[in-house]
């Protein structure tokens, strides 16, 4: 598909619900992608730039400002969800725990899953939340595609550096995972990543 049919697909993005819980979310049919990082490492704004829709999903200075599963609908068979930011949120610890729980059974047992779009800062990758999930996705055989973020605020010697980092985890771990650099102000990479998308979601 061109980049302007695929573009245009990504932009018809309408939100559909909130979803405290993995029981609350829509039918388990079609395919649907996954958006998931932790708090404050530019996840909604990734989100929005992908769609060119600066209000698909709220942006906050709040970390943690995501506290539902949001399923946004692209089709009527395809999906993107966005997962609540997790470790840095100012919520009760009873709260991170429930999260984290909602969070390992979506990404374990949701069928219709096809890939999940990790966010991480680029200044920062790799925190032992982020191992956590990269450890879910390899139990549950779940493609997976790191956006190391904010890569503007970074020169090309330290984005190189920091990319490096993650494909070389992932080597050192025979995980078939892949990583990119990313901008949400610079509009960079927003290309590469959606033909991630459109290849897991058959497009």
């Amino acid at each position: 598909m061109n980049p302007e049919k695929l573009q245009a697909i990504f932009k018809s993005a309408n939100f559909l619900l909130s979803a405290v819980k993995t029981t609350q979310l829509p039918e388990d049919t079609g395919a649907e992608v996954a958006f998931v990082g932790r708090s404050n490492v530019g996840k909604s704004s990734a989100l929005n730039t992908i769609t060119q829709n600066k209000q698909l999903a709220r942006t906050s200075k709040t970390p943690g400002r995501t506290q539902a599963i949001n399923v946004f609908t692209l089709d009527e068979s395809r999906r993107i969800t966005d997962l609540p930011g997790y470790g840095y949120a100012k919520v009760p610890e009873a709260m991170k725990r429930q999260w984290e729980q909602e969070l390992e059974r979506y990404l374990v047992e949701r069928q219709s899953l096809a890939g999940v779009i990790l966010i991480m800062d680029s200044r920062h990758p790799l925190k032992p939340l982020d191992e956590t999930l990269i450890g879910w996705a390899a139990t549950a055989q779940m493609p997976l595609h790191v956006l190391l973020t904010k890569s503007d605020k970074l020169n090309n010697n330290e984005n190189a550096k920091a990319l490096a980092k993650v494909k070389n985890y992932f080597k050192e771990r025979d995980l078939r995972f892949t990583a990119q650099g990313f901008s949400s102000l610079k509009k960079r990479g927003v290309a590469e990543v959606l033909s991630v998308l459109s290849g897991w979601l058959a497009l």
